[in-house]
């Protein structure tokens, strides 16, 4: 699916600033870019048009060798990270060039994707937000219990998708319509309204929608 040109960052932590009138206004720090473009994808040659970007500078003994030659053909340096966004027409940009916070100003409406908190192994009702059963007579060691999940003879199988006790969070996850508040580009900092996926120093993609 095509998207909109987007930039990545790590997720500093949160703080507040205060707005024109005085409200309290919470938001994310994020420490954005500059993102080297390492490679421009287009229709003709790949199938599909796409901008591939770079974040966090490496060693070279951090770095494979074909990945070293990768970057070589850039022109750019060693990175750690890479991501690609796919673009509704052709890229504009060139390998080598960089994307900055630049591109986005106060009152945007972006997208940022992230690899949410793990929580571990979790029972159902803390993962699915079961109910459970009431603690009263008749109830015994089946208060948690998620109850029946099987079936008779047919089709004498546990369905795919069954809500059951398992591992929580640790995935990927998108929040569409957070707001940009200030952009300071001599800090490479987006400050951004809105719940921003993952930990402190975790690695995010914003997009505009």
């Amino acid at each position: 699916m095509a998207e909109k040109m987007g930039i990545l960052g790590r997720k500093l932590g949160m703080t507040r600033i205060f707005a024109g009138d005085g409200a309290a206004v919470p938001v994310t720090v994020i420490q954005a870019g500059p993102c080297p473009v390492t490679q421009v994808k287009t229709v003709e040659k790949d199938g599909y048009n796409a901008l591939q970007i770079a974040l966090t500078e490496a060693k070279e003994k951090h770095v494979g060798k074909a990945m070293r030659g990768h970057f070589a053909k850039a022109g750019t340096g060693l990175y750690r990270h890479l991501r690609e966004i796919r673009l509704e027409g052709a890229p504009e940009m060139e390998a080598g060039q960089q994307l900055t916070v630049e591109m986005f100003a106060a009152g945007d409406k972006v997208k940022v994707t992230g690899t949410s908190l793990g929580k571990g192994y979790q029972g159902r009702m803390r993962r699915w937000n079961f109910a459970g059963s009431k603690d009263t007579h008749g109830c015994e060691k089946v208060h948690r219990n998620n109850g029946s999940i099987g079936n008779n003879t047919f089709p004498g199988h546990v369905f795919k998708g069954r809500k059951m006790a398992g591992h929580w969070g640790n995935e990927t996850v998108t929040e569409m319509g957070l707001m940009i508040v200030d952009v300071r580009p001599e800090d490479n900092v987006i400050l951004v309204k809105g719940s921003v996926p993952g930990p402190k120093n975790g690695l995010v993609l914003i997009r505009k929608q």
